[in-house]
């Protein structure tokens, strides 16, 4: 359960952090407080899973879900640069977080 709860966890770290680009700043209502009730479910259930997992092992599978999910959100809403190297790069964090959780009880 508890990579299920990390899991949730990285899709709130995605959602607080492609919601900063809509804050503007958080001159934004409604996308600040998307923002600020994302990151308090987010932290919610990475506590929830360090019940359970390593702190280091939870963390860096909970940035990277974050940062992999937030890269692809960019490409493909935002047009941003799918460069292969780019790609690449994205291609070692999932690797990083597949190892870990090979790795980990």
């Amino acid at each position: 359960m508890s990579w299920l709860y990390l899991f949730v966890a990285g899709l709130f770290e995605i959602g607080w952090a492609v919601g900063l680009k809509y804050t503007d700043g958080f001159s934004r209502l409604w996308p600040s407080v998307f923002v600020v009730i994302s990151i308090a479910f987010s932290m919610v259930f990475l506590a929830f899973a360090i019940r359970e997992l390593p702190m280091g092992t939870a963390y860096a599978v909970w940035t990277g879900i974050g940062a992999v999910g937030t890269v692809i959100y960019g490409i493909v809403v935002f047009q941003e640069s799918s460069d292969p190297l780019r790609l690449i790069c994205v291609g070692l964090i999932i690797c990083g977080i597949l190892g870990l959780k090979l790795v980990t009880d």
